[in-house]
């Protein structure tokens, strides 16, 4: 019997012949399969583009899969939150959920969580910038923002996609917009590379406080956590600024640095045992097809306002704090806010 999720009817899928040897009927029967990748640790904003997957089509598989290659090799892939049995446990209450739910033409089907050997079968080829081995690279559009501060991360993000969406045959994959830059370089990859694949973005999911939901928002601890939503309240700023006219680019990342300026004084004010704080690595107004800077706003086009922000680590914890997970490395957290095109006036 194939082996199947603990309480549910979702198969798992542990290398590529596995997974295609399920996929090959779909095909023959006409149903139409949907690929949610992700790296574990799931949160409502997978669970968000799963629900959304079953609405629209026959077959839901969910991949998880700790992609080493779009990590530095000084980041945090080692210390990466895993929680294996929390996110099967959630896919099998999800698909309970769905099967109650008359509205979805489908279910979860499958949990695709291959080795590293089974994704690198010539081995894992490295994480360093000049590593050797077979790449996928979306340029120029990969080597901004993040891609600048992260050289090998959209290498390794284009790269790990190409192979799932060769071993599944998608109809259909669904990425977050919280991850705006990803979502235009995947859209590129279907593109370039003829892919016969449907790319849908879901809206980024927010705690009630504005925080999108990250993997990574386990490392912040409660003094972090609440300093966070800063962030996205920056972002807000400028999008109200657009919204009543503004279309400069210079003008547009005043608004957001002039929320990030005034909340780091006010925490550098404090003393050490009482602040948190951050350092800005971009702010951006950046065109939607190709993520490079614009000095205005086109209206016919729009742009995605982003920032990145590193939460440094608390300096003088209090006893018995809570710092997060692993105590409290520097957590680097990313947003964006659509500003969406528009008629002129």
């Amino acid at each position: 019997m194939p082996e199947t999720i603990p309480q549910s009817s979702i198969l798992l899928l542990r290398d590529v012949p596995a997974l295609r040897a399920w996929r090959a009927p779909q095909t023959h029967d006409r149903r139409l399969v949907a690929l949610v990748p992700t790296m574990g640790a799931l949160h409502a904003g997978h669970l968000s583009l799963i629900r959304r997957a079953a609405r629209e089509n026959h077959h839901v598989v969910v991949s998880i899969y700790l992609n080493p290659a779009q990590f530095g090799a000084s980041e945090d892939f080692a210390s990466y939150p895993s929680t294996w049995d929390a996110d099967v446990a959630a896919l099998a209450k999800l698909d309970r959920e769905l099967a109650d739910d008359g509205a979805n033409l489908g279910r979860v089907s499958a949990v695709f969580a291959p080795s590293t050997k089974d994704m690198f079968p010539e081995g894992f080829p490295g994480q360093e910038v000049d590593s050797k081995g077979s790449f996928v690279s979306i340029t120029p559009v990969g080597e901004v923002l993040e891609g600048k501060s992260r050289p090998t991360f959209f290498r390794g993000v284009a790269t790990i996609c190409m192979k799932l969406f060769n071993a599944a045959q998608p109809d259909r994959v669904y990425f977050g917009q919280k991850d705006a830059q990803q979502t235009v370089i995947i859209r590129r990859l279907v593109r370039d590379f003829l892919l016969p694949i449907e790319v849908v973005v879901g809206e980024t999911v927010r705690d009630a406080d504005g925080l999108a939901q990250s993997s990574r928002n386990v490392y912040l601890g409660a003094r972090r956590r609440a300093l966070a939503p800063v962030i996205h309240r920056a972002l807000r700023a400028a999008e109200g600024a657009y919204a009543s006219g503004q279309t400069s680019g210079e003008a547009l990342l005043g608004e957001v640095n002039t929320v990030l300026d005034g909340v780091l004084a006010e925490q550098k004010a404090l003393p050490p045992s009482k602040r948190a704080l951050y350092e800005v690595d971009y702010v951006s107004v950046a065109d939607p097809d190709t993520m490079l800077e614009v000095d205005a706003v086109d209206p016919a086009k729009g742009a995605i306002l982003s920032t990145a922000v590193k939460m440094l680590p608390v300096e003088e914890p209090f006893e018995g704090e809570d710092l997060g997970h692993i105590g409290g490395p520097p957590v680097r957290l990313i947003d964006n806010v659509i500003l969406p095109p528009r008629a002129e006036s």
